[in-house]
Parts: C-alpha cells; sequence; structure tokens
C-alpha cells in the first residue's frame, strides 16, 4: 500500500490521528504513522524556513530579516508566496514495506472512522481518508 499526503495537511494530519482514542495495535500503529508524519512536518518547517531566509535575508545572528512591526521582511512577497506554494503543495509519500501493516490498520481506524470533525481537524480528516482511498494497494497481494 502506499499514500500520498500533500505536504499542507501533515501536521493536520498529525494532530488529528493523535487525537484518537485507541487501544492496543491500533494505538501503536496510529502512533507509528503520526510520529512519521511529525518528523516530516520538523523537515517541512526547516525547508520554510531556509525559503524565508532566502526571501528575506538573514540578520547577524543568521535568523531571518523581521520589520519593525515583528513580520519577516520579504521584499519579493509575490515569488515568495509562489515558492512556499510549491512547497506545500509536494507530497510526502508512504508505502508498504515495514510500513504496509501499519498503513492497513489506520486506514480501517480513519475509514470507519465516525466521530464529529469541525475547522482545520475536517480538512485534515477529509485528506487522509481520499488518501487512503486513492491508495496503490498492489502491495496488499504479498
Amino acid at each position: 500500500m502506499k499514500i500520498q499526503i500533500s505536504y499542507n495537511y501533515v501536521a493536520g494530519i498529525a494532530s488529528f490521528l493523535i487525537n484518537l482514542k485507541l487501544k492496543g495495535k491500533q494505538s501503536r500503529h496510529r502512533t507509528r504513522l503520526a510520529n512519521l508524519l511529525i518528523e516530516k512536518n520538523k523537515q517541512i518547517a526547516e525547508e520554510e524556513l531556509e525559503l524565508i531566509k532566502e526571501y528575506a535575508g538573514v540578520n547577524e545572528n543568521g535568523a531571518p530579516n523581521k520589520k519593525e512591526n515583528g513580520n519577516f521582511d520579504i521584499e519579493d512577497v509575490a515569488g515568495f508566496k509562489q515558492q512556499q506554494e510549491e512547497l506545500l503543495s509536494e507530497k510526502f509519500i508512504i508505502e508498504g514495506g515495514d510500513h504496509h501493516g501499519m498503513l492497513k490498520t489506520v486506514k480501517a481506524i480513519v475509514l470507519d472512522y465516525d466521530g464529529e470533525v469541525a475547522g482545520s481537524e475536517a480538512f485534515a480528516y477529509d485528506h487522509i481518508c481520499e488518501a487512503f482511498e486513492n491508495a496503490d494497494e498492489e502491495s496488499d497481494e504479498e
């Protein structure tokens, strides 16, 4: 099984999964997937910070330059936004191998979930459902 998660939703999906009340194998597998997402989110944040530094420049401490109001001092806002959107539209691909059992378990949890979701959690839930519904199932026959 292989799923693709847009970088935009990595943090939201991790948060959604962590907040599910589960036991045993379901809890372990959910936590494994959440940990993968949390690590990926750290990488995304680092890449976004490098992008900010590229567009805002850095001060003597290596931090991005800021304006007096505290916002980053980005001169080419349109260029930055385009690069940021490109970054956040990339996909995090998780597939088979050691992750096969985990993905099957979490797929069942997510697609059978009947709790209420609202706000940004609803978008994250919808995205993870779509990721599992569109999953490449070829490795299920192994």
